[in-house]
């Protein structure tokens, strides 16, 4: 793990931090895990509280601008049923979505997700905190009692019966001493600056990209084939003939895709800088990431206004307000999901949903087109050492391979919803998480609209 060395130490004096708030439940972080945990647990009847360090809810959607929460599904997909299709509908329900370019799924409007996501929470009467950050967990032995805050208002205690972290880098069970793993370094997933730009002739563009369509084979990843001739939004060649010209520095590889062309002409989620070697848990590498991705994302605009048919006018509109980060930590869990689970169907006695046979990292690409799909099991959110502490999202328990799948953010909805369940039941029941009833949690998914086999 790579680490900040101190220059020197100092010794805080004690003090008394007031208690800000108590719950039922608290939830940590606001993306699509985060989101999915409080609904799912104020949908259960206990007071939740959700936690968000950023001024908005919604996480890599509504910070790093990601649009497309559902681009493997296609028609013969076995997708997932979980909240974070309803995350889907609700926002094409509120005009915040166009249909997606390469599935069958909708491309959200991340901005007016803000308010998507605003609204689902007023409406679930779940207590909001934005602009706060968890800085500390409060243990009493092995048992997890809440999170000492920092904000505007001050050091402040939260207190609660249950916290779910779905920070997405595992924050909270890291400060809670939860045994967790990390890939190294250099081989982590890489981080990204998205941008958004205006003035493209959406008309010019899009007729090029019907002349010159590009398919999955073009990224050069290992496929099952069956990809490989599927069209994909992809771009690569602006960024080759700029790096051949000298535009673009020689060591940077600049490629990948887009989303919505309005008929404004905004080219609104632009996916192409892709940067490797960055810790998002090392304060320094998020500071020089965000420094070269946006870098970068110049160096990108430039070639296209070059190279590519309808984009000789854009201009910058903006960049994504944080670093799209795809992989940190990851918690040892009562149960680590497998490649091979991923890969062959695993079925599981404590599933709590299905998602698709979907791979998307580390050189490989499946999309889930002939309807294969596994089981995630309640284990991968049940974090060793540490009771009455579940985890959800990316940062579950699991396998490098298998993080290919659940990082994404359909499967971390799934994850979730899963968590905010499990911890209402487990107070109601009186239990600790890790003892919760099997078939109450299923029961209760299922009543919630999961799919669980």
């Amino acid at each position: 793990m790579a680490t900040i060395k101190p220059i020197k130490t100092i010794r805080e004096a004690a003090r008394n931090v007031p208690v800000m708030a108590q719950t039922d439940v608290l939830v940590v972080g606001s993306g699509p895990a985060g989101l999915a945990a409080a609904l799912s647990a104020a949908r259960q009847g206990v007071d939740t509280i959700l936690l968000e360090r950023f001024g908005c809810f919604g996480g890599n959607i509504t910070q790093a601008g990601v649009e497309s929460i559902a681009w493997y599904r296609h028609a013969d997909t076995i997708d997932t049923q979980s909240i974070g299709i309803e995350f889907e509908r609700r926002a094409q329900q509120m005009g915040a979505t166009d249909p997606e370019p390469q599935s069958k799924s909708e491309a959200l409007n991340t901005e007016l997700f803000k308010v998507v996501a605003d609204t689902l929470v007023q409406e679930s009467d779940i207590l909001p905190f934005l602009h706060c950050y968890a800085v500390s967990a409060i243990m009493a032995s092995q048992t997890i009692k809440g999170v000492i805050t920092e904000s505007k208002s001050g050091r402040q205690a939260i207190l609660a019966k249950r916290v779910i972290d779905a920070s997405g880098d595992a924050d909270i069970a890291h400060m809670a001493g939860a045994p967790w793993r990390m890939t190294p370094k250099k081989d982590l997933l890489g981080v990204t600056v998205s941008f958004a730009l205006s003035g493209v002739n959406r008309k010019r563009f899009l007729a090029h990209v019907k002349n010159n369509p590009a398919t999955y084979k073009d990224w050069g990843v290992e496929t099952t084939v069956k990809e490989d001739d599927l069209f994909s939004p992809y771009l690569r060649e602006p960024f080759r003939r700029a790096r051949e010209a000298g535009d673009i520095p020689g060591d940077v590889e600049i490629a990948g895709t887009w989303s919505r062309i309005s008929e404004q002409g905004d080219a609104t989620y632009l996916n192409v800088v892709y940067m490797q070697g960055y810790d998002a848990t090392n304060v320094r590498d998020l500071t020089q990431g965000e420094f070269n991705g946006r870098q970068q994302a110049l160096w990108a605009l430039d070639a296209l206004k070059k190279y590519t048919p309808g984009f000789e006018k854009a201009t910058l509109r903006n960049f994504g307000a944080s670093l799209g980060i795809r992989e940190s930590r990851k918690i040892i869990g009562q149960y680590n999901l497998t490649e091979n689970d991923v890969r062959h169907q695993g079925r599981f006695d404590d599933s709590i949903g299905i998602f698709p046979e979907f791979l998307d990292g580390y050189g490989t690409l499946v999309l889930p087109i002939t309807g294969r799909y596994f089981q995630v099991p309640f284990g991968v959110l049940v974090p060793q050492g540490v009771e009455n502490l579940l985890i959800a999202g990316r940062c579950i328990g699991g396998d490098q391979m298998s993080h290919a799948a659940t990082r994404h953010m359909m499967c971390c909805a799934l994850t979730g919803q899963a968590a905010g369940v499990a911890a209402a039941i487990s107070i109601k029941d009186k239990v600790n998480c890790r003892q919760v009833d099997m078939d109450r949690l299923q029961k209760a998914l299922q009543e919630q609209g999961v799919r669980i086999r």
